[in-house]
C-alpha cells in the first residue's frame, strides 16, 4: 500500500507544481496584455551563467624571433594591419546560409520458409503402440515467415541571413571564439538569431566577413517568443501528461 500512497503523493506534487508554473505564466501573460514582448539587454557573453572558455587541441607555441634590420616577425599572418577581427571585443559579421536538403527511401523485404518432416517405421517396437498414427510420418512440421517494412524522410531547412558577432576568446593557435546575438521585433513577435563557434583569421575576408560553413563547432540557433509562439506550444498541463502518461 506504501508504494501506491508514495506514487500519488509524487503524482500531486508534480499536479502543484505544473499548476504554480502555469499560475505563473499566466499572471505574466495577463500582466503583459496588449504589450509587445520585450527584447532583452545587450549583455557580455563571458558574464553570463555557464559560460566556460572553449578549450581545443592546441599546437606546440612556436618562439617569436625578430629578423635584424627587419620590420618583419617570424609567425606573422600579414605585414600591414588590417581592421579584421583578431583580438577579444572586435566585430566580425557573419553570413548565415543554411540550405540542407534530406531524401532518404529506405526498402526492406525478408521472407523465410521451412519444412522438417520425421518417421520412424520401426522403433523398438513402440510404433504398433500409436493408433491410426502413420509410421512413415510421424513428425511433419512447416513453417513460413516474411515481413516487409517501408520508410522515407524529406526535410528541406533554409536559413539566409547575417549577424554580428563580438570574439569572446582568441585560442592559443590565434583561432577565434565568437559569439552573436540578434533579436528582431515585428509586431508581437520576437525573432532570436544566435551563432557561436571558432573561426580562424585566415579565413574573415577583407569586409570583416566570414561564412557561416567556414565555423567550427558551430552553434546557429533560430526561433522566436510572443503571441504566435505561445500558440503553437501546448499547454503546460498537457506538457505534463504527454511525460506521465505511459499510453
Amino acid at each position: 500500500m506504501t508504494r501506491p500512497i508514495a506514487a500519488g503523493l509524487r503524482l500531486a506534487v508534480l499536479a502543484a507544481a505544473a499548476l504554480g508554473l502555469a499560475g505563473c505564466g499566466a499572471a505574466d501573460r495577463l500582466a503583459n496584455i496588449g504589450a509587445t514582448p520585450a527584447l532583452s539587454a545587450i549583455k557580455d557573453p563571458t558574464a553570463q551563467p555557464g559560460y566556460k572558455p572553449v578549450r581545443m587541441p592546441m599546437p606546440t607555441p612556436q618562439p617569436t624571433s625578430y629578423a635584424a634590420n627587419s620590420l618583419w616577425r617570424t609567425g606573422s599572418r600579414g605585414f600591414f594591419k588590417d581592421q579584421r577581427a583578431h583580438q577579444v571585443g572586435d566585430l566580425v559579421t557573419v553570413r548565415v546560409k543554411v540550405t540542407d536538403k534530406a531524401d532518404f527511401d529506405n526498402q526492406t523485404r525478408r521472407a523465410r520458409a521451412n519444412d522438417e518432416s520425421f518417421s520412424a517405421k520401426s522403433f523398438f517396437g513402440g510404433e504398433r503402440r500409436l493408433k491410426n498414427a502413420n509410421p512413415d510420418s510421424l513428425v511433419d512440421a512447416d513453417s513460413n515467415s516474411s515481413s516487409a517494412g517501408t520508410g522515407s524522410i524529406r526535410r528541406k531547412e533554409e536559413l539566409v541571413t547575417n549577424v554580428a558577432g563580438v570574439v569572446t576568446q582568441v585560442l592559443p593557435n590565434g583561432n577565434l571564439v565568437v559569439e552573436g546575438k540578434q533579436e528582431i521585433r515585428v509586431n508581437f513577435e520576437v525573432r532570436e538569431l544566435i551563432v557561436a563557434g571558432i573561426v580562424r583569421p585566415e579565413d574573415i575576408e577583407a569586409d570583416n566577413t566570414i561564412e557561416s560553413t567556414k565555423i567550427a563547432e558551430a552553434r546557429i540557433a533560430y526561433g522566436g517568443r510572443g503571441q504566435i509562439t505561445d500558440v503553437q506550444q501546448p499547454r503546460y498541463g498537457q506538457q505534463v501528461m504527454d511525460i506521465l502518461l505511459p499510453f
